[in-house]
C-alpha cells in the first residue's frame, strides 16, 4: 500500500481534490490513472480509500470509498532533543523516530548547544514523509524550539527522564519504563547537558537515566530511547 498525506481531507468529505504539486506527483511520478485507488490520511488517525475520478497533472480529484479511524498507540512518547550541529543528523533522528513511533518532538536549546536556530519547515516534511513510508495515520507533532529551562518548567503527565553522561547515580532507562504510559525524555546536545541543567531537571522530578555503557551521539541516544519505549510497550 502507498499512503498519501493531506491535512485538509476530513472524515466528512465525500470527494477531495489535490493541489497542483500533489497532482503532478500522482500523474507524472506514480503514473496513476482514472479509476485507480489511493489511500490517504490526514495525520489525525483517519485512513481513507479513494478512487481517482479526475487524473489531471494540475488537478486530481477522488471520490471517498471508505474511511476508518485507526487505533492510537497505548503509550505517548514526547522526546525533547537538543538540535545537533549538523542538520542531517537531526533529520535522520526525526525520520527514524517517526518510523518507530513517537507523538511529540521538541527541539530544546541548551547551555552547550552549538546550534540554536532550528528551521522547522523542512523538518515537518521529513516527518510527513516518514509517516507515509511507515504507513502510519497519526502525524507526530513538532513543537517550536524552546529554551531548556522553559521546557522543564512545564507540567507533564506520566514518567519524566533525563539521559546524561555525568558520573552520578543513574538507572537504566529500560528498567524504569512502565508500559502503557506517557513519557517525556530529555536528550542533550553534543556537549551534554550542563551540571546546572541536570540539577534543574532533577528539581522538577525528572529521573536521571543511562541508555547503555557507551557514549552515544545525540541522535543515536534519541533513537535508543525511542526504541526502548516502543519495545517496552510491545
Amino acid at each position: 500500500m502507498q499512503l498519501f498525506f493531506n491535512s485538509n481531507i476530513s472524515e466528512n468529505d465525500a470527494s477531495f481534490s489535490f493541489d497542483k504539486e500533489e497532482s503532478r506527483h500522482i500523474i507524472k511520478v506514480l503514473r496513476k490513472k482514472t479509476g485507480d485507488k489511493l489511500h490517504i490520511t490526514n495525520g489525525e488517525g483517519w485512513l481513507f480509500e479513494a478512487k481517482l475520478t479526475l487524473a489531471d497533472i494540475k488537478h486530481c480529484s477522488v471520490n471517498i470509498l471508505s474511511k476508518s479511524l485507526q487505533n492510537k498507540r497505548t503509550y505517548n512518547l514526547h522526546l525533547a532533543v537538543a538540535p545537533t550541529k549538523m542538520n542531517d543528523r537531526y533529520e535522520w533522528f526525526l525520520e527514524k523516530a517517526t518510523e518507530i513511533g513517537i507523538e511529540t518532538i521538541t527541539p530544546i536549546i541548551c547551555d552547550h548547544s552549538e546550534r540554536k536556530v532550528v528551521k522547522t519547515e523542512r523538518l515537518e516534511k521529513i516527518i510527513q514523509s516518514a509517516m507515509k513510508q511507515s504507513l502510519q495515520c497519526y502525524l507526530p507533532k513538532l513543537n517550536a524550539p524552546i529554551a531548556f529551562k522553559d521546557f522543564v518548567n512545564q507540567e507533564f503527565s506520566g514518567q519524566k527522564f533525563i539521559a546524561h553522561c555525568e558520573e552520578t547515580d543513574k538507572k537504566s532507562l529500560k528498567s524504569q519504563l512502565k508500559a502503557n504510559n506517557d513519557y517525556v525524555i530529555l536528550i542533550g546536545p553534543e556537549g551534554d547537558f550542563s551540571v546546572k541543567e541536570i540539577e534543574m531537571a532533577l528539581q522538577h522530578n525528572f529521573i536521571p537515566v543511562t541508555l547503555g555503557n557507551t557514549r552515544l551521539r545525540t541522535e543515536t541516544a534519541a533513537i535508543a530511547a525511542c526504541h526502548s519505549v516502543a519495545f517496552t510497550n510491545e
